[in-house]
Parts: C-alpha cells; sequence; structure tokens
C-alpha cells in the first residue's frame, strides 16, 4: 500500500534541470515540519536527484513506490527528531526476531506481525550459533522480539542461550505469561534476562484501542507476575503525540517506575501503522538486527527492502562489518557533501 502523504506533486515528465525545482520549494512552504510530500513522475533518473537534493537541504526520502509505469517517491520535510539516548558503538547491541507471528493485531505494528502473520522462526540452532558468536565479538546486550516470542515451545531455551552469551532483553505484550510459559519463564536467570513489556496508556482506553479489547488488564497482570517472580521488567509506551507521552511519564513517575526501566517511543510509519513518523535509514544509527531472512539496519523496519542489508547471516563478524561498511560510506557521502557549497 503507498505511504499516506500530506501533498501530492505531480512532476509528470519535469526533472530538477526542467523545472521540478521551483514547484517542490512551494510545496515545501506550505508544509510543516514532519509533513510528507509525494513526488510522482514518469522519469526514474528523478529518485537520485531527489535523495541528493534531500541530503543537501536536510529533508528525508522515506519511501519509493512504483505503480503503472509511474514512480512515486515521499518526502519527509525536515529531519526526524533526535532520540534523547547517547549514541551506542555499532555492534553494541544486537537484535533477534525470533518469529513474526502475534497473539495480537496491533493497527501500528512496525513488521504486520498478527496471528495469521507466518512464523518466519529464526530458530533455535541459529540462535544458539549467533549467541556464541556475538560473545566473542563484544556484544554488549542482546535483544529478542518478534511477532511474540512466548509463542514459541522453545523460548526458554532461546533465552538461554542468549542470555549466557550477554544481558537479554525480550519484548513481549506480557499476556502468555501462565502455567507452562511462566514456568519456562522462571527457570531463567533473573540476573540476566529483563522483560520489556508494552503497555501504552495509563489506562486501558488508548492501550485497548490498538491493541484489542481487554489487552491492558492483561499486560498489567504479565507485568504483576514478572515482578513477583523477581525479574527486572522495563515498560514500554508507543505514543502518538508529546501529550501522550508526558502523560505515561507522570503515570510512570506515580508508578515509581525508574527511569532506566521506561521506554517512550513514536509510532513509526512502517508496516501496519496508517500514521506516525515516517524514518528513513538516514534517520536512524544502524542496530544491528536478525531476522529469519538476514541482516537488516534497524529493528524498526526489519522486512523492509530499504534496511535489508544481506541475507547472509554466517560468519556474523562479516555481517558485523557489512554494516559498519555500509555505515561508513553513508557518513562519508554526508561529509562529503557538507563540503562541496564553499564560499571561500
Amino acid at each position: 500500500m503507498p505511504m499516506k502523504a500530506d501533498f501530492e506533486l505531480d512532476a509528470g515528465t519535469k526533472t530538477f534541470a526542467s523545472g521540478l525545482l521551483p514547484d517542490l520549494i512551494a510545496a515545501l512552504r506550505q508544509a510543516r515540519p514532519g509533513d510528507l510530500i509525494a513526488v510522482v513522475g514518469s522519469e526514474a533518473s528523478l529518485g537520485t536527484d531527489l535523495e541528493t537534493w534531500c541530503r543537501f537541504t536536510r529533508n528525508s526520502l522515506v519511501d519509493t513506490d512504483v505503480a503503472a509505469g509511474r514512480h512515486r517517491w515521499v518526502v519527509r520535510c525536515g529531519e526526524a527528531p533526535s532520540p534523547p539516548e547517547s549514541v551506542r558503538p555499532i555492534g553494541s547491541r544486537l537484535w533477534l526476531y525470533t518469529n513474526f507471528d502475534c497473539n495480537l493485531r496491533c493497527d501500528y505494528c512496525c513488521v504486520r506481525s498478527s496471528p495469521k502473520a507466518p512464523r518466519r522462526a529464526l530458530g533455535l540452532e541459529r540462535v544458539k550459533r549467533i549467541a556464541a558468536e556475538a560473545a566473542e565479538l563484544g556484544v554488549g546486550e542482546i535483544f529478542v522480539t518478534g511477532g511474540e516470542p512466548f509463542l514459541l515451545p522453545d523460548i526458554g531455551e532461546i533465552l538461554a542461550a542468549c542470555a549466557a552469551a550477554a544481558p537479554t532483553t525480550v519484548l513481549t505484550n506480557g499476556m502468555l505469561l501462565v502455567g507452562r510459559r511462566r514456568e519456562t519463564l522462571r527457570a531463567l536467570p533473573r540476573e540476566r534476562v529483563t522483560l520489556q513489556i508494552s503497555l501504552d496508556s495509563p489506562t486501558p482506553e488508548r492501550h485497548d484501542r490498538h491493541r484489542g479489547a481487554g489487552t491492558w488488564a492483561r499486560a498489567w497482570q504479565g507485568i504483576e507476575r514478572a515482578r513477583a517472580d523477581g525479574f527486572r521488567v522495563r515498560l514500554a509506551a508507543t505514543v502518538s503525540t508529546d501529550a501522550e507521552a508526558e502523560e505515561f511519564r507522570r503515570f510512570l513517575d506515580a508508578e515509581q517506575i525508574a527511569k532506566e526501566d521506561r521506554v517512550i517511543r513514536r509510532i513509526a510509519l512502517r508496516g501496519t501503522a496508517a500514521e506516525g513518523l515516517a524514518l528513513a535509514r538516514a534517520d536512524l544509527m544502524p542496530e544491528i538486527t536478525i531476522t529469519a531472512e538476514g541482516i537488516y539496519w534497524h529493528p524498526v523496519g526489519a522486512e523492509d527492502a530499504d534496511l535489508f542489508l544481506t541475507p547472509e547471516i554466517f560468519p556474523l563478524a562479516r555481517a558485523f562489518a557489512a554494516v559498519r561498511d555500509a555505515f561508513e560510506r553513508e557518513t562519508d557521502h554526508g561529509r562529503r557533501l557538507a563540503t562541496i557549497f564553499n564560499c571561500a
């Protein structure tokens, strides 16, 4: 499905050399930071020029599409908000998508997980090898996500293998921590495993609107069970606005949740999301992400072609080097563009 834009600009056969730039500037003057402008044209080469122009002007090319012989590029006006966290060395954190099927169908899922999504399991044997090689490479943290990881019958073995290599956080909706799954959790080392449980709002209304009726209450029960079993629990909210973020912070303050145990992020305009923050690869510091299909630039787009790097997972050292090389090439390109326009 094409990305929805705030403005549509029909370029026809125009290029930057034949009159497109004034039209693009006029559209930008109508837009606000964060708005999306779709440029539709018949010249495929326009994409390269748009990408270069975006780098010069600190806008971002966030989507491309082709339909009925016409090309469509979506430009986000302005830079993405910088995350408050400090920049981490590439390779210090490793993300594993163990599966893509989920017991919920959240309406903004960045990787389109749902009860009907194919599992696309990474598999225990691959996880064991990844964990062993990650330990040799000095990975400091491993994040296990999905889909819903606790749907996997061997999730206990997967998390044990990861935790043996590095402190491990498993991202979950918290709703399956009962019965044999809770027993599986209890067998894991508390000092090496953290649960990051999704809770989008202080009360059920907004959370349930995105995730399904009754999910807030069940998530809170999962939080209480994990805490009762002695695990560190991090609460993660996905919000639409700064006001929602501030409301959730006040809730966390009242619940005496430590700052290091709270994650508040904006909805990303990827996957099933109909609105949110449009993110281009250039906006994202690489966080090496592994799925059954291969290596991705960042977990927020772990099935999107623009963030896909290589289908070769092993040896992991080579995959890490590929990410670093790609980042260095892009950074070097940005440095060169920054020095092209000299006044003296």
